[in-house]
């Protein structure tokens, strides 16, 4: 029996979030130039479960911030940029058949689950590429990042990290987890 997940914020909750986002956006101006906040404000009181995964993102340790707007569907884009990978969404395997190949010592949840939970979507390896020019992330951690079906078939899962001021991609055992590795996600509102 699964239990159904609260989707809903409460007054207080909703505000404290669109006052920490709000903050966020005016600290890091470029990260999305040329963008307003009382525009992207108006979007997320309109979209109240989109709300809530980015108040999932901010509570995991995320640091939710837009990032971009798609002019072809008007949405805005928001990606974790945390510094390094999100603290609460760590110790993680890359998904749930990982999770579930593990006969000993798995982890509490796979990165796809808590992302598909959330209402997000991991980063691609593109996205992640765009996230760094933005800032220097995972300089200390990695983090998992959507992977070709090719790969995961053969069992493998791709993750990406910032050292030596390069991005680097690497390959992984998907069910392999570790305390410095998380998952960076993405919400278009």
């Amino acid at each position: 029996m699964t239990m159904e997940i609260k989707k809903d914020l409460s007054p207080a909750q909703e505000q404290e979030l669109l006052s920490t986002l709000e903050a966020r956006f005016e600290k890091n101006m470029s990260r999305h130039l040329g963008l307003e906040w009382a525009e992207v404000h108006a979007k997320l009181e309109a979209n109240t479960e989109k709300l809530w995964s980015l108040f999932e993102m901010e509570r995991t340790g995320g640091e939710p911030d837009v990032v971009g707007f798609d002019m072809v569907t008007g949405e805005y884009i928001f990606y974790d940029c945390s510094a390094e990978s999100p603290k609460g969404r760590r110790s993680i395997c890359f998904d749930q058949e990982a999770l579930e190949s593990r006969k000993e010592y798995k982890p509490i949840n796979s990165a796809t689950k808590m992302a598909a939970d959330m209402g997000i979507e991991l980063l691609t390896e593109q996205q992640y590429r765009k996230m760094q020019e933005l800032g220097n992330f995972d300089t200390k951690t990695s983090s998992w990042v959507k992977t070709p079906a090719g790969i995961r078939k053969l069992g493998g899962a791709l993750f990406c990290d910032r050292r030596y001021n390069t991005v680097f991609v690497y390959h992984n055992g998907a069910e392999s987890y570790y305390a410095a590795r998380g998952f960076r996600g993405s919400l278009r509102v």
